[in-house]
């Protein structure tokens, strides 16, 4: 057992009873205790979902969700919101960000001159 574990005893409730009945000295571990507790060791909750229709696979969703401290995620190896440029604003570095926002205007420009020409090109006929 973990030092921070409880091992649940006769006549007795572990750390996540609802407090009913606890034995004298034993409290129930609280929300917030609990909370603490995943987030400092982190915990995993994997499923997928498959519909089927005459056995052929019509979809499939993989589901991964990782409830962690960022210390934890990070001693882990996780740690793709540091590089995420839609999280992070100094991931894609300034000039890359400068380029992509300078491209993002001249496509814009493009398909307003686009459009303009289509609206143009549809009253002459």
């Amino acid at each position: 057992m973990s030092a921070g574990m409880m091992e649940p005893r006769s006549g007795s409730l572990s750390p996540y009873g609802s407090g009913i009945g606890a034995g004298a000295g034993h409290q129930p571990a609280s929300l917030g205790d609990i909370l603490e507790r995943v987030l400092d060791k982190g915990i995993v909750i994997a499923g997928d979902i498959q519909v089927n229709l005459l056995d052929i696979e019509l979809l499939t969703i993989k589901l991964r969700l990782v409830i962690a401290s960022l210390d934890t995620a990070r001693e882990v190896g996780i740690n793709w919101w540091e590089t995420d440029p839609w999280l992070h604003a100094g991931a894609l570095g300034s000039s890359r960000h400068d380029e992509l926002e300078h491209e993002n205007r001249r496509l814009r420009e493009r398909v307003e001159a686009l459009e303009s020409a289509d609206r143009d090109g549809g009253r002459r006929e």
